[in-house]
């Protein structure tokens, strides 16, 4: 890809939403990566957006206005914004990244970004998950193209599985590695783990409350079409990714539930990803045994590290040159995160959202939530439950005031509403 990109005559012109880890980390990719150009920056954050600027060393200027923001693209500048609605519609760029951390606000901008002919990949894993299977109908009848971004777990993860489908093997099993758990964790309790990580308090608690993970695999699970085989996953405790032949039953699990989504937890390598591949074929398990790869039939491909922001130009090159994306919902609502409280909740006690102190997310089957469905972890900010839930119970939609006029809520029926037409019942 790297010389293809330095063989390219055109710049390739990214407008961003985010200045955070993920937004600063890109911004520097755009620098470092033949033909690419970061034209324009979006924060609610200012101060973040222009820190991040100042610290990449480019020029900028900081606009309030769509004119603006065209005008100081022209002259070569970095547009940098409160607003990603303005750095969506920049005229000259071709894809937009959503790195930000925001559900309700990317349910505006995200569309707009596709209204104006932008490819649209993100890195905000909370609204690929929220509003993908909506933006990924609309990204085709604009003629462009929607992806998530590689360099996260669940777009590492893809491309193992695509290599062993290449190769041959059936999925078993798409498995992320989880450092560390603790369900309860809040954005008190964090804080020492997030400063010395310099992460958002928030997020660094999403990270280790499980919501995260649960999203990611929830993404996967909506591409490839792959179950939980329990709310939440199992994550059994391992040492080494090679004991998941003996921390699962990989016959049983495939033969009740097809391929699935599933985790160790502690695990080395740390930080890394892994899936499992089936193939009985006889002369291949005699070359896997001598590829020390063992005998067979279960294979374990394993991955030691996600670089996030550093692996993921190569997405963001392929949408744009090839308009083909690494991984998308193809399946729709497969599966989705739903809230569990944290704590007691009273009537009336609000909910915080992801990485808050009101609730955790776990991942379920959307098929099993027609009896009595949760409410999504992307809705679960900002509403009041209306009876009393018990901590680690699982909050019912139906037991939340939720407002109909949000944006988020919207795009979320309307996400539902172009998979399938059952699913809309959820919130109707």
């Amino acid at each position: 890809m790297r010389e293809r990109l330095r063989a390219i005559d055109t710049e390739i012109q990214v407008s961003m939403a985010g200045a955070g880890a993920m937004g600063r980390g890109l911004l520097h990719q755009c620098l470092v990566t033949p033909a690419f150009r970061c034209v324009a920056l979006a924060d609610i954050d200012l101060g973040a957006a222009i820190d991040c600027a100042e610290s990449a060393e480019v020029s900028y200027e900081v606009v309030s206005d769509l004119k603006s923001l065209n005008d100081c693209i022209q002259k070569g500048k970095l547009a940098v914004c409160q607003d990603a609605s303005l750095a969506a519609q920049a005229d000259a760029a071709d894809v937009f990244i959503d790195a930000s951390n925001a559900i309700e606000e990317a349910a505006r901008f995200c569309p707009l970004a596709l209204e104006h002919g932008k490819h649209l990949v993100m890195m905000n894993a909370e609204a690929d998950l929220a509003f993908g299977p909506y933006l990924m109908q609309q990204a085709a009848e604009q003629g462009v193209t929607y992806a998530s971004c590689d360099g996260d777990q669940h777009g590492v993860i893809k491309r193992l599985v695509d290599n062993l489908r290449l190769w041959g093997f059936d999925l078993v099993m798409a498995g992320n590695i989880k450092g560390y758990l603790d369900r309860y964790a809040n954005p008190t309790s964090i804080i020492p783990e997030a400063d010395k990580r310099n992460l958002d308090y928030h997020m660094c608690t999403a990270y280790t409350d499980g919501t995260k993970l649960g999203v990611e695999m929830a993404l996967l699970a909506n591409a490839l079409d792959l179950e939980t085989p329990v709310p939440g996953m199992h994550g059994p405790e391992a040492d080494h990714v090679q004991e998941v032949h003996d921390l699962f039953d990989l016959d049983t699990l495939w033969k009740e539930h097809g391929p699935v989504v599933d985790y160790i937890l502690g695990a080395e390598p740390n930080g890394g990803v892994f899936a499992v591949g089936y193939c009985e074929d006889p002369y291949q398990q005699r070359m896997m045994n001598y590829y020390k790869m063992g005998d067979g039939p279960f294979y374990i491909f394993y991955r030691p590290y996600h670089l996030c922001h550093v692996e993921a130009i190569d997405a963001i090159a392929t949408a744009v040159l090839d308009d083909r994306s690494l991984l998308q919902p193809e399946h729709g609502h497969v599966a989705d995160v739903y809230a569990y409280a944290k704590k007691d909740l009273e009537p009336g006690d609000r909910l915080d959202g992801i990485g808050g102190y009101a609730c955790y997310g776990l991942i379920e089957n959307r098929a099993d939530q027609e009896e009595h469905p949760g409410i999504p972890m992307t809705l679960a900010d900002d509403v009041r439950v209306t009876t009393k839930i018990e901590k680690d119970e699982k909050i019912p939609a139906s037991e939340v005031e939720l407002d109909e006029d949000r944006a988020d809520l919207r795009l979320y029926k309307k996400s539902l509403a172009s998979c399938q037409a059952s699913a809309v019942q959820t919130f109707s």
